[in-house]
């Protein structure tokens, strides 16, 4: 009379699904965090470069490694003055 599905094995699919998307989820969250900090630090770098752009004329420089990047990435102007002022302050 029925379709001859067991419920038993209705649940097993739907909790397989769900598991996935949770699985999913899990592994999604900070591959988007770890995209999120490459865009801030290459973000950092170009404003670091228009620093230096800028700062040639005034021989005021800082020097664009990944840290100083990732510092004017993620901090944005505060950090690009905080490294302007580290570099100011130590020789």
């Amino acid at each position: 009379m029925g379709l001859g599905i067991n419920m038993l094995e209705v649940f097993i699919f739907a909790l397989g699904l769900a598991l996935l998307y949770f699985t999913g989820w899990i592994l999604l969250v900070p591959l988007r965090c770890v995209l999120k900090l490459i865009v801030s630090s290459l973000l950092g770098g170009a404003a670091l470069l228009a620093v230096n752009l800028v700062g040639g004329v005034f021989s005021v420089t800082i020097a664009i490694n990944p840290l100083s990047a990732f510092v004017a990435g993620y901090f944005g102007i505060p950090g690009i003055i905080l490294l302007l002022v580290v570099k100011l302050i130590l020789p």
